[in-house]
């Protein structure tokens, strides 16, 4: 039930498109997320008589000024990267996948900064009634990225009022494994 809308950072949606979102459930999306993040957040949607906003989040832009009229002007931090047009498309594309026949109407947008303050200020925009995001793997790599930065669902905890629902991804760890050691 996709309207199949897809907005770049770049691209800015008339005012009726985002007033058509109001209330919606966003999903903070990546590429090789696992399925069940995008599934459990279409299934809330349903739940809640919600829109569904799969939300990918550019992290090669920044904001560089937001027009009166809502329109972001963003840049690239590296002008000779466009890794985000790439993203999105891959996040496009495993929406169409993982949501082909579910009873939920979709769109898909892209975000550009940080992703938890993105995911803050678009959720404030349409007063999104939930959002959702997964876990990351364990590994090394995103330990010390989250060790550094924290994770986008802690940081959104602290800094805006909307429920969280964090999706699980991966193996649990055993009550007596210390985290992280290894993948």
């Amino acid at each position: 039930m996709s309207d199949n809308e897809v907005f770049p950072a770049d691209e800015a949606p008339d005012a009726a498109a985002d007033e058509s979102l109001h209330g919606a459930v966003i999903v903070g999306a990546i590429p090789g997320q696992a399925p069940r993040v995008m599934k459990e957040a279409a299934r809330y949607a349903a739940l809640l008589h919600a829109p569904l906003v799969v939300a990918h989040v550019d992290v090669t832009r920044f904001v560089t000024y937001e027009d009166p009229d809502g329109f972001v002007q963003t840049a690239p931090v590296d002008i000779h990267i466009d890794a985000g047009a790439e993203e999105l498309e891959a996040v496009r594309r495993a929406a169409e996948e993982n949501l082909a026949g579910k009873d939920v109407h979709w769109t898909v947008r892209q975000l550009v900064g940080d992703p938890a303050l993105a995911l803050k200020h678009f959720a404030e925009k349409i007063d999104a009634r939930l959002i959702v995001v997964g876990t990351r793997k364990r590994g090394i790599g995103d330990s010390i990225r989250e060790f550094f930065t924290g994770s986008v669902a802690a940081r959104l905890s602290h800094r805006q009022h909307r429920n969280i629902l964090v999706v699980p991804v991966g193996e649990p760890l055993a009550d007596d494994e210390d985290w992280p050691l290894e993948e």
